[in-house]
């Protein structure tokens, strides 16, 4: 941090530029502030129609609203009997609670999952397989999710139709 001495003296050599640049020797003392006054007034006016034309630039730029993610489904296997199910896809609609649904017909327990609605839908999931099921195939479970997916995205725009 700059002390209060230091920021004076750097105020004053500042002063005294603005002041030789303005003013002719023969100038007194009075002047050379009013045109400091001047240019800094002039400095303002030029700074106000910046920042109007600026704003007339972010009311012009077209930001799309709706942004399509494709549907992707990922599921690797991680210490003998875990998943992690990473989907991706456009959100709308109760996407979240057809893949648990799904997880739970097929015997899955979801041991930790982090969900986010932000710009898309986009989950992770960690997932072991149930006591009293078989181990699961990724390739079960990827299409099963795909399938909730899917069946929810075609609901919803056959209720956008109708």
């Amino acid at each position: 941090m700059a002390t209060k001495l230091q920021r004076r003296t750097a105020s004053l050599r500042k002063l005294h530029l603005l002041q030789t640049l303005n003013k002719p020797k023969s100038v007194k003392r009075s002047c050379s502030i009013i045109n400091i006054l001047l240019h800094f007034y002039k400095l303002k006016v030029k700074l106000e129609e910046i920042q109007r034309e600026y704003q007339n630039l972010l009311k012009n730029i077209r930001i799309p609203k709706v942004i399509i993610i494709c549907l992707e489904v990922k599921v690797e296997k991680i210490n003998g009997e875990q998943f992690v199910v990473r989907v991706a896809c456009n959100k709308g609609g109760d996407k979240l609670v057809s893949i648990l649904e799904v997880f739970d017909e097929l015997g899955l327990n979801v041991v930790q999952a982090r969900v986010s609605c932000r710009h898309f839908f986009s989950m992770e999931a960690i997932i072991g397989v149930g006591q009293d099921q078989k181990t699961s195939d990724m390739k079960d479970i990827t299409d099963a999710v795909l399938k909730a997916i899917d069946e929810k995205q075609s609901g919803e725009q056959e209720m956008l139709v109708t």
